[in-house]
């Protein structure tokens, strides 16, 4: 990979700001020294400072020696945020890239600079392991700087942009949908212990086939009910229980789950 050469500020350095670093640096986007991390409490991010990442508590500094600014915290703290950085905002040199759901890029825009470039990114908790699903939007920026933050964030998953309008939906299918797909697995691992497997080996069964189910789709290229009718033979077992999970909601319930937390995401970030 052909590195970057400006250097990055991570601003708010939780779950995610941490584990983008991480990746970044791994799959040799950059050097660690090129990535500022910033938190309340530094003593926290010892371990990042000695594999030689810049570590500081100072938002503003940070701000003014960096290039691409990651705003990585929760949409209820990223206001105090942007009020810290706002002063050293240069519209010749920084791009703003937010990590935080439901503020839009104007909303950004209009606490930091009104001709600052903003990219929203969407990623999931997947990205600690490099396997995220990150969505990517922006309403101003270059499609140069668009393909920058698309390329920095294949270092940690796939990426795929899209329209701005759609990225509070991209929170509830993809960063909440990490926890509807989980809490199915679990549902089908109690479902093995009720039929005889003790606990960890059910779980083990159940992670692993649903690993099957996904890289089915992604390697075959094919689509759900094509592998689903490989599956179900006439009055066999496959069918008798996926039309009983069908009679009592479970694709509906799934739906309606998604469709609300869409609504939520929406509706995280106060603009005052």
């Amino acid at each position: 990979m052909e590195k970057f050469t400006g250097k990055i500020a991570i601003l708010g350095s939780g779950n995610i700001g941490l584990s983008l670093a991480k990746g970044l640096v791994k799959e040799n986007y950059v050097d660690a020294g090129q990535i500022s991390l910033t938190r309340r409490n530094v003593a926290k991010l010892g371990t990042f400072a000695d594999q030689g990442f810049m570590i500081s508590a100072d938002n503003a500094a940070v701000v003014a020696s960096s290039d691409l600014i990651v705003l990585a915290v929760l949409p209820q703290q990223l206001n105090e945020l942007m009020e810290q950085i706002a002063g050293v905002i240069d519209i010749n040199k920084h791009v703003v890239i937010s990590v935080a759901s439901g503020v839009s890029c104007a909303d950004i825009r209009n606490k930091l600079h009104e001709k600052v470039e903003v990219i929203r990114a969407m990623p999931n908790t997947a990205i600690a392991i490099g396997q995220s699903m990150t969505c990517v939007a922006s309403d101003n920026a270059s499609a140069e700087h668009v393909k920058e933050v698309v390329r920095m964030f294949e270092t940690v998953g796939s990426v795929v942009k899209i329209n701005e309008d759609l990225m509070t939906s991209a929170t509830a299918l993809c960063a909440c949908g990490i926890a509807f797909f989980l809490r199915a697995i679990r549902a089908a691992s109690q479902g093995g212990v009720e039929i005889g497997f003790h606990a960890d080996e059910a779980l083990k069964m159940a992670v692993q086939t649903a690993k099957g189910a996904a890289d089915l789709l992604l390697i075959m290229q094919s689509h759900p009910e094509q592998e689903i009718d490989k599956v179900t033979s006439p009055k066999g077992c496959t069918i008798a229980g996926l039309n009983e999970m069908e009679h009592n909601g479970f694709s509906s319930s799934l739906i309606k789950g998604i469709k609300l937390s869409a609504v939520k995401a929406g509706a995280l970030y106060t603009k005052e």
